[in-house]
């Protein structure tokens, strides 16, 4: 699938498959964003606003008002928002659109990225859980998803859409987390928005050369499989900066970019945040 078809169908879809029309009224809280497994919600509201999410305090705006909530591929068919600034309360019901997730087959890969069993390997795999957990972790205080982002890749080939189930080498496995974007090896990796890179490392056993950029308020991208990593833990990177290049590092059968997303423990699509923008003042 390339770029355009990609672009194409997301665009033919949003309406009614993301629900992500403008919603506002006078109680200072404006939303926007993809309402479907997968998506997220971006808000503008008072400046250090608190959010609840079903109940749930999860997250606070920025000095700007803004917010962003990530919607996993799990999500109830509807969330309840709260937010609530300046003894001012805001509430939102928002219905979520199912998402659909087809199953995909890889054959070929090495048995030990599959079903590991090497003791000297699963303590690796160990410390690396650790690395990216702490990584993830993160939690910068920016808006800097506020402009949306853009694909990591000037040109590409989708070869695995987010959220499919996996079956490797006949075995099922946990959803795929990711889109797979393939190029050829050595094409240069771009951050899509501004951040802070939270993880910078090659070598990882699944994931190759892996880096991780916190966006704010816990919405971290992670791009795997590189072959040359061009960031330092720690750095700020703006939209635009080469940030690694394409390879096939790690449990990888071919050379390609998987872009995923995370929003606190949450994982969402990062393509749906192509061309997506945080709403305007009221």
């Amino acid at each position: 699938m390339n770029r355009s078809r990609r672009r194409l169908i997301l665009g033919a879809g949003a309406a009614s498959l993301t629900g992500s029309a403008l919603a506002q009224s006078n109680d200072g809280l404006t939303l926007n964003g993809r309402f479907v497994q997968g998506g997220f919600i971006m808000g503008r509201a008072g400046p250090r606003a608190m959010v609840f999410v079903d109940g749930e305090a999860l997250t606070t705006a920025s000095a700007a008002g803004l917010f962003v909530v990530g919607l996993d591929r799990e999500a109830p068919p509807s969330v309840q928002l709260e937010v609530r600034s300046r003894g001012q309360i805001a509430r939102r019901t928002l219905a979520v659109a199912r998402g659909t997730f087809p199953s995909t087959r890889i054959n070929g890969l090495p048995q030990s990225t599959v079903e590991p069993t090497d003791p000297v390997l699963i303590a690796r795999i160990q410390q690396e859980i650790a690395l990216k957990t702490e990584g993830f972790a993160s939690r910068t205080d920016a808006d800097d998803f506020r402009s949306g982002f853009t694909w990591p890749l000037d040109s590409y080939r989708v070869t695995s859409l987010w959220g499919s189930q996996r079956v490797l080498n006949g075995t099922p496995a946990r959803p795929h987390y990711g889109i797979d974007l393939a190029a050829p090896a050595g094409t240069p990796i771009r951050a899509p928005a501004n951040g802070v890179v939270t993880l910078a490392r090659s070598g990882m056993h699944f994931e190759g050369g892996l880096t991780l950029i916190d966006h704010g308020q816990g919405l971290i991208s992670a791009y795997l499989h590189q072959s040359r990593i061009a960031v330092l833990p720690g750095q700020r990177v703006a939209r635009g900066d080469v940030i690694g290049r394409v390879g096939m590092s790690g449990r990888a059968t071919g050379p390609h970019l998987c872009w995923r997303m995370k929003w606190r423990d949450r994982n969402c699509d990062p393509s749906l945040l192509v061309g997506q923008s945080a709403p305007e003042n009221a």
